[in-house]
């Protein structure tokens, strides 16, 4: 019978998977969600606690205002609507790096439900389409410490725990099964993160854990009424690993099916160096929690009032800003694409597309020849040496042809490889372009005289032989001959030529 090594389209083709997604998404505010102790990634291990972190008796939590703020505006972000007023409630359960014995989180009564996100997918047919993911709630919650398990001489008989994390404000957000491939996995998280980003409520640095997925995995016969028992995968500390545990997890369940077998409700520890999972521990049901409310915090009241204000807050996000800005700048919905790929990417754009000459020209500038020397150089946007002054200079210049895409090429190189800015690159270096009429006339004629094979070609009509002589003056010229002249000069040649 199939093993997970022997299965093929054809099996894998009787099967539905059914995904749904849990998101863990730490909050970017200055303290933590319940005390006053700073919420900062890193520092020397257990320094950032107090009692509260610590849940030593009397030590009473105080909720973070603006936890709740982020909350809603990550929740509103995703379509999701607000509850009025929401319960927190201790969640039970016993693990050495959560030294209260309990989680506060928020369990039937969530500060928000019901959203959804859109991704692209692919329909039965194979044709390209806009998916909705619903989106069950968005909840409030507490971090636990880290148990560390290497990094020490005696890693071999201990686990040293580190609770600086302990009480870091997160939001849990619950997708519906609506997932079918790890290919909308990858699309579902990538879209959120984007909106998350451009919300600025969290860095979303998986890294760091800022950003933590589990993936609920089941698999049933395609026509079946009921979804298959779920595994829940861990571990997974990137988009990319995501999508290959998804992948191994649903061939490894109809494995276990094809097999004969049954599919075990547990959580699973993906291995990225082995690319697969291992049973971690049976899946905890909700009542395995024995949640109650959390009798130190009164209920949360986000009102209309509230609400309103939060709103304020809230930028405009990916979806509407790409479609604003093929409006407004006339651009190309791949590089719209591009552009708003982050806020600030976004921001900067519209900053030089405002004061140059051709918006157009910026993005494209932005989208290719900036982007190209960024990703080679390993830097980021604000560590670029051509600022966005440079870039509208030389966006503008080369729209009045004063530069050609050569000489343009060559003056961005030369402020990559000395660190400098674009102004000072081309008042130093400042190529001249030739304009000059006989002077780009004089070398067409070596041209042609020199290509009698190309100019019969011509003749013959081939016209697109017309770019092999703009090439050749441009060789001729150092790259300065100026493109717009040169074309139409070479066009007016060939053609006094008169066909064959």
């Amino acid at each position: 019978m199939p093993t997970l090594t022997q299965i093929t389209p054809e099996i894998l083709a009787k099967y539905q998977p059914v995904i749904g997604l849990e998101v863990h998404v730490q909050l970017l505010t200055a303290s933590k969600a319940f005390c006053g102790c700073v919420n900062k990634y890193g520092g020397e291990p257990n320094t950032h606690i107090c009692p509260t972190c610590l849940g030593l008796p009397g030590a009473l939590p105080v909720l973070n205002r603006r936890a709740v703020e982020f909350a809603v505006l990550a929740a509103k972000a995703i379509n999701c609507e607000i509850r009025e007023t929401s319960i927190f409630s201790r969640k039970n359960y016993f693990y050495p790096d959560s030294p209260k014995g309990y989680q506060i989180s928020q369990f039937d009564k969530p500060i928000a439900e019901h959203g959804w996100i859109e991704v692209p997918a692919f329909d039965a047919a194979g044709a390209a389409v806009t998916k909705r993911i619903g989106v069950t709630r968005l909840h409030m919650e507490e971090d636990a410490g880290k148990s560390i398990h290497d990094g020490f001489a005696d890693s071999v008989s201990k686990t040293y725990i580190d609770l600086n994390r302990c009480g870091t404000p997160l939001v849990e957000i619950v997708s519906e099964p609506d997932l079918r491939t790890a290919d909308e996995v990858f699309e579902y998280l990538t879209k959120l993160k984007e909106i998350l980003l451009y919300t600025g409520v969290s860095d979303c640095n998986m890294e760091e854990g800022s950003l933590r997925c589990d993936a609920n995995v089941s698999v049933m016969l395609k026509g079946a009424k009921e979804f298959g028992t779920k595994a829940e995968v861990k571990n997974v500390n990137s988009f990319r690993y995501i999508r290959a545990a998804v992948e191994y997890e649903i061939e490894r369940q109809i494995g276990v099916l094809e097999d004969g077998g049954r599919v075990v409700q547990e959580s699973r520890l993906w291995n990225n160096a082995e690319g697969r999972t291992y049973s971690m521990r049976s899946k905890e049901q909700a009542h395995d929690y024995r949640y109650f409310p959390e009798p130190d915090l009164p209920p949360l009241i986000v009102g209309a009032e509230w609400q309103a204000e939060i709103l304020k807050m809230l930028p405009e996000l990916p979806e509407a800003r790409r479609a604003r800005m093929i409006a407004e700048y006339e651009i190309s919905a791949q590089d719209a694409a591009t552009l708003t790929a982050t806020r600030e990417f976004a921001d900067r754009f519209e900053v030089a597309a405002k004061k140059a000459q051709s918006p157009r020209r910026v993005a494209a500038l932005l989208t290719s020849e900036l982007t190209m020397r960024l990703r080679a150089a390993g830097l980021e946007l604000d560590r670029s040496p051509v600022s966005m002054e440079g870039v509208v200079m030389a966006a503008d210049l080369a729209e009045s042809g004063e530069l050609s895409s050569k000489m343009l090429k060559q003056l961005l190189d030369s402020a990559f490889e000395k660190g400098e800015d674009f102004p000072v690159v081309y008042e130093r270096e400042k190529p001249q372009q030739i304009s000059d009429t006989s002077a780009i006339e004089a070398m067409i004629d070596e041209v042609i005289a020199g290509n009698a094979k190309q100019v019969e070609q011509y003749r013959g009509g081939k016209k697109t032989v017309a770019a092999f002589f703009v090439g050749q003056v441009m060789k001729l010229s150092k790259g300065q001959a100026n493109p717009a002249l040169l074309n139409e000069l070479v066009t007016k040649k060939l053609d006094a030529l008169g066909p064959l």
